[in-house]
């Protein structure tokens, strides 16, 4: 055993390595906040691994971001370097782009198929099939778009479509039979395009894995399956494993925790915990002792959280790693402001007093944007350096917008929509003017490539360096004198060069940020995979060092900071007016306990509560939840006290 491995699984506790030395059958580990769930996942990996060198079968890991799978990889690396190949860590569409790419043929997907996540672009091609065929409703593309998601969520494929819809309150059968057009043009418009969403990375799957030989196939190959944050997958996702798995196969070991379940907008459920122990036979172990978070702090989110009914029975409290200690400053301080103004002034104000290396372990968190846009202005204002976690679909950038699309038809000369960014984009650097629709009519008439066309016509324009030198290297990688990374390098390099665009040095950060993360080499294929992966990531650069990080509670999940300011701690902001508004037992008041409970989790330190009287000129009272955390119904008068 190598010696890594062997110091990490000494260092567990009895209940992590019961369930890193789980063997064979489902298991369901309940794991709450900073119980080392990272740790028992790779340490398990690492231990299967290292069990059975010299044997050839893979073992599968599937998460929900790119960041926690990057994460683990590198565990699992560190700890048996040189078995790391046998070990598949990605997200769910991650995973299954990558069986796509090897099997997709089998349900009518071409290797070099686009992934489409950005919501525009998706409405974008609704647009274009309803236009096609001759339907009335691109004004409502929104709209069916909802519906389209709803429906794929549930794996509902376009020729079940209308008589489910019939099943949706306040839809009627004329209505039911628009938005079944509309999903069976959208899909039509994705498949001529080459293109899938990311519904219908686990749709096809879905579909694949309806052939007993493709699922015996992914059995044998990945021998031991591993699900981290069981509780967020959604109803597609959950029947993709289960039809993965078939009648038989039960080595899955699934990490979870219902109380920080926090998407059930978006398809999570309470029960899915249930299902897994019901259709799986699996066993619970659980890991409850945190340590993440003082003492002080998994009392109180304890005391929060057991308000809630629909938890998992005979779940034990969480336990604290670490002993309460006195006589230090306040774990748990909490500061009413008049206003949601002042409550914005007076986090950055204090924030501002912190050194350098504080502010890069210091986060904000919100219930909703609003508030930390407030926040950021506030600290801005302050000088401070801040930015708001989110995900970005697309760059910033027409430059690099281009440089994505020319890739896009390199590999992929028939797709419109990426021929339409090259020259619109491309318009917008050079500030030529050259008509797309011209372009394409003109391309139909002589039968030729659009790109092939643009790069004629593009010479002739009256283009002034450096965007002539760009357009001369895509033309050199075009006509296979050049290859793919190469060209990119070429081109990025003079990109870096405008050294006072703001946006592009933060795209540039960004892609190669994005390159160091995946191999980008030479070949087509490679290519084809590149973009495929490019595509499913986020181009949002990570922050600079020195930076307070702002985010929503759900763009938070996952992470964890030395300081946590909680802002918004008001009546109708956390818990939001449409949960209150279902009334105290409701599954949505529920929801935003969890939400408040994964916030104040998120802690390795200190925890910052704030509220105001009013938030938007309107009068609030504090959150109940302060209320349920110190033990006290009088909200007027919250104390904190270690």
């Amino acid at each position: 055993m190598v010696h890594v491995l062997e110091t990490f699984l000494q260092e567990l506790t009895e209940s992590q390595e019961g369930a890193v030395r789980w063997d064979k059958g489902a298991l369901l580990v309940l794991a709450g906040p900073g119980s080392g769930k990272t740790r028992v996942l790779t340490c398990r990996i690492g231990r299967l691994l290292d069990e059975s060198r010299g044997q050839r079968f893979r073992i599968l890991a599937l998460t929900f971001t790119n960041k926690a799978a990057h994460e683990m990889a590198q565990r699992v690396t560190q700890l048996v370097p040189g078995l790391e190949d046998r070990a598949v860590i990605d997200t769910f569409h991650g995973f299954c782009a990558q069986v796509l790419r090897q099997h997709g043929v089998h349900v009518g997907v071409k290797t070099n198929f686009a992934v489409f996540s950005d919501k525009a672009d998706r409405q974008a091609v609704l647009e274009d099939a309803l236009r096609r065929a001759a339907q009335r409703y691109a004004r409502d593309a929104s709209r069916l778009l909802s519906y389209i998601d709803s429906l794929k969520a549930r794996l509902v494929p376009p020729a079940e479509a209308e008589s489910e819809l019939t099943k949706y309150p306040g839809i009627g059968p004329e209505d039911a039979r628009r938005i079944s057009h509309a999903y069976r043009n959208y899909e039509g418009e994705l498949q001529r395009a080459n293109a899938l969403d990311f519904s219908s990375l686990l749709i096809k799957v879905y579909e694949l894995f309806g052939y007993p030989a493709m699922v015996r196939h992914y059995q044998q190959v990945y021998r031991f399956w591993h699900i981290d944050e069981f509780q967020d997958t959604n109803n597609a996702q959950y029947q993709l494993l289960r039809r993965m798995a078939g009648r038989e196969f039960r080595d899955i070991f699934a990490v979870a925790d219902d109380d920080q379940i926090i998407y059930e907008w978006n398809g999570a459920s309470v029960s899915r915990i249930e299902e897994f122990r019901r259709d799986f036979c699996s066993k619970t172990k659980f890991l409850p002792t945190n340590f993440r978070c003082p003492a002080r702090i998994v009392e109180v989110a304890n005391h929060l959280v057991s308000r809630n009914y629909r938890r998992v029975a005979a779940k034990p409290d969480s336990k604290a790693a670490r002993q309460k200690t006195t006589g230090q400053a306040r774990t748990i301080q909490c500061r009413k402001f008049h206003t949601d103004d002042a409550e914005a002034r007076g986090i950055a104000a204090e924030i501002a007093q912190m050194d350098r290396t504080a502010r890069e372990q210091t986060a904000i968190l919100a219930r909703n944007r609003y508030l930390l846009e407030r926040v950021l202005d506030a600290l801005q204002q302050c000088r401070v350096p801040a930015a708001v976690l989110k995900r970005r679909d697309d760059f910033l950038t027409p430059e690099m917008r281009w440089l994505v699309a020319c890739l896009d038809q390199f590999t992929r000369p028939r797709d419109l929509r990426s021929f339409r960014t090259v020259v619109m984009s491309f318009n917008e650097l050079a500030e030529v003017a050259l008509d797309l629709e011209q372009l394409v009519s003109l391309a139909e008439a002589k039968q030729a490539t659009c790109f092939s066309l643009w790069m004629e016509n593009i010479r002739n324009a009256n283009m002034q360096s450096p965007a002539a030198q760009y357009v001369g290297t895509i033309e050199e990688l075009w006509e296979r004198r050049l290859k793919p990374k190469a060209a990119v390098q070429q081109i990025t390099h003079e990109f870096n060069r405008d050294r006072s665009n703001h946006d592009l040095q933060t795209d540039l950060k960004a892609w190669h940020q994005l390159t160091n993360k995946f191999r980008f080499r030479n070949g087509n294929p490679s290519l084809n995979r590149f973009l495929q992966q490019l595509q499913m990531h986020s181009k949002e650069p990570d922050v600079s060092h020195g930076t307070v990080r702002l985010a929503t509670i759900h763009g938070a999940k996952g992470l964890e900071f030395d300081d946590i300011y909680l802002i918004g701690m008001a009546e109708e902001v956390l818990p939001s007016w449409q949960s209150i508004r279902r009334g105290d037992q409701s599954a949505e008041l529920e929801e935003e306990r969890r939400n408040c409970f994964v916030a104040i989790t998120r802690t390795r330190r200190n925890l910052h509560l704030s509220w105001a009287d009013k938030y938007s000129g309107r009068q609030k009272q504090p959150s109940r939840f302060l209320g349920e955390m110190f033990g006290t119904d009088n909200f007027g008068h919250i104390q904190c006290p270690d």
